[in-house]
């Protein structure tokens, strides 16, 4: 199935939004829901400072005066007609008229408050001498810049495929509190502050522009800031998820990219790693993410597994489950199947996946933090072997037993030097080939199986070492099986 056009828009009911956010974990979306860039503070209930008091004394309007005529401000608050002529003689925009006016109309925003206007001027011909100043003193004339702002974030958007959209407003703090002393002292009782109608206004342009948006108030496909002081726009597309199983078919690939030792990533003119920045040219997160990112036009990815094997081990059987974090995708549905069929084509001979699904970001934590039973084949060389009786019987006894393993020496630069306690749940298949054996285990979670074999100088007890009184070199490793889901 071919992706959806540009861009990808479905209509949403804000129970809509919150029915599908059930059960998904806080994240940084949260920190958008109110938009909290600059909260006004009620005004009411604070003490003025006797410099706040020269700041706001023109507000007592006893010596104010517009072309001769002294301003009421102790007239009562909107709705009531004197109210609404107190607004209109302060310099309120029509907008912010219909905002803190109180009265229905039949259009909203500007032309509501063009409607308001005329009745307050049918019912006092003075008022019409008023001048409206260069500033309305409510809003600044922010919403003005609606359609601009507006303009800026379509042009942003417009190569991106989306459902739903989150806002985020930052008005400077002054001029919300000093709308919030106008409205709540001349505005109607519930009128929207300033902050919440500029969003209500943008959401409407954007509506307008493209209908099918849906603003959410969490977990959205982009999130939209705008700054109402210089005007910028910033938007952030959100990743997505997909959930599957690789399988490493070729040793020698880590799972995820690994820097440079010698650069430590950073490549510019590394003769060790030829500038690319990688100890490794290919790992099992760039096979699988190279086609997704082609095909998804998204910029990079994130790979998160479900433990990981070592370089030299396979991982075989259904796979290792993961979680593909495609980081600011152009497009945002593709399909699965096509999309596994290019990944398993990309590299064949190394790495396949399977079983590839939608998911959240909530189960990059489940599958990071799922332990599971895994399911190994290993093979190793001894000298001088004992009889193989003896072998099979000695390996045997291992099965059930609870392994006491300290931090081996290979990772004990990147792990907690403690002593872990890891059983052993069965032992099969003991195939003895002259000097090289070969069995396969079934284990807790966490066991470091190669140290079963050689003991790490005795760190890992009891050991095969240990139980057939021969040094062993471990020859390869597969993963057989994860047992999850």
């Amino acid at each position: 199935m071919d992706a959806p056009p540009s861009p990808l828009v479905i209509l949403m009911s804000e129970d809509d939004s919150k029915e599908t956010s059930n059960g998904v974990d806080e994240d940084e979306w949260h920190l958008y829901a109110s938009a909290d860039y600059g909260a006004a503070e009620s005004l009411e209930n604070s003490e003025p400072s006797k410099e706040e008091e020269i700041d706001v004394e023109w507000f007592d309007g006893d010596d104010f005066y517009q072309q001769g005529d002294s301003i009421d401000w102790d007239a009562p608050p909107c709705p009531a007609p004197l109210g609404i002529a107190h607004v209109i003689k302060i310099g309120a925009c029509d907008h912010c008229l219909h905002r803190i006016g109180g009265r229905r109309t039949q259009s909203s925003g500007f032309e509501g408050g063009a409607s308001l206007r005329k009745e307050a001027f049918s019912r006092d011909a003075g008022l019409s001498d008023f001048d409206i100043p260069d500033l309305c003193p409510l809003c600044e004339n922010l919403f003005d810049d609606v359609g601009n702002i507006v303009e800026r974030i379509i042009e942003t958007l417009e190569e991106t495929q989306f459902r739903s959209m989150q806002l985020g407003i930052h008005i400077p703090k002054d001029l919300l509190q000093s709308e919030d002393a106008i409205r709540t002292k001349h505005g109607a009782r519930g009128s929207k502050p300033l902050k919440a109608s500029f969003a209500i206004a943008i959401q409407a342009e954007m509506l307008r522009k493209i209908p099918e948006i849906a603003f959410v108030k969490e977990y959205p496909d982009v999130m939209v800031t705008v700054d109402a002081l210089t005007l910028r726009v910033d938007t952030d597309v959100r990743p997505v998820f997909i959930y599957g199983r690789y399988e490493k078919l070729a040793r020698g690939i880590p799972q995820t990219r690994w820097p440079c030792r010698s650069c430590r990533g950073r490549g510019d003119g590394c003769e060790s790693c030829e500038g690319t920045g990688l100890q490794y040219r290919e790992s099992v997160q760039d096979i699988i993410g190279d086609p997704v990112k082609a095909d998804m036009g998204a910029f990079d990815t994130s790979f998160h597994g479900m433990g990981r094997e070592d370089i030299d081990v396979r991982c075989l059987g259904s796979g290792r489950p993961f979680v593909l974090e495609i980081k600011n995708p152009k497009i945002r549905e593709t399909d699965l199947g096509d999309l596994e069929s290019k990944i398993n084509s990309n590299n064949p001979e190394k790495v396949k996946v399977n079983s590839l699904k939608w998911c959240h970001k909530k189960d990059v934590s489940r599958v990071k933090e799922t332990r599971s039973e895994k399911s190994y084949t290993i093979r190793f060389k001894i000298e001088d072997a004992p009889p193989e009786d003896q072998i099979i019987d000695s390996i045997n006894s291992l099965s059930g037993v609870v392994l006491e393993q300290e931090t081996p020496k290979r990772v004990s630069h990147r792990r907690a030097a403690k002593t872990r306690k890891r059983k052993i749940v069965s032992i099969s298949d003991v195939v003895v080939d002259d000097q090289e054996i070969q069995f396969s285990l079934r284990c807790e979670a966490g066991t470091y199986v190669k140290e079963l074999v050689h003991s790490d100088e005795g760190r890992t007890v009891p050991s095969v070492k240990s139980v057939i009184d021969r040094e062993c070199e471990v020859l390869w490793l597969d993963v057989d099986e994860i047992h999850a889901d």
